[in-house]
C-alpha cells in the first residue's frame, strides 16, 4: 500500500483497513472507497488532514 500524501512505501496496517506511513507520519484509511487522511498529534489524537493529495493516487 503506498501513502496517498507522499507516495511512499513505507507503510504499515494498523488496523482493518486503517495504515500508517512511517515517511511523513500520516494515518489513512479506505472506508467504501472513500479515503481519509489524519495527522497524528503530539498527543496521538488525529487532526483532519488538510493539505492536497497526490493526485495521482488511485484506490
Amino acid at each position: 500500500m503506498k501513502c496517498p500524501v507522499c507516495n511512499g512505501v513505507q507503510t504499515g496496517k494498523i488496523g482493518a483497513e486503517q495504515y500508517y506511513c512511517w515517511n511523513c507520519f500520516v494515518e489513512f484509511s479506505m472506508q467504501n472507497n472513500s479515503l481519509e487522511v489524519y495527522e497524528v498529534a503530539e498527543d496521538g489524537s488525529l487532526l483532519a488532514y488538510d493539505s492536497p493529495l497526490d493526485q495521482s493516487y488511485s484506490l
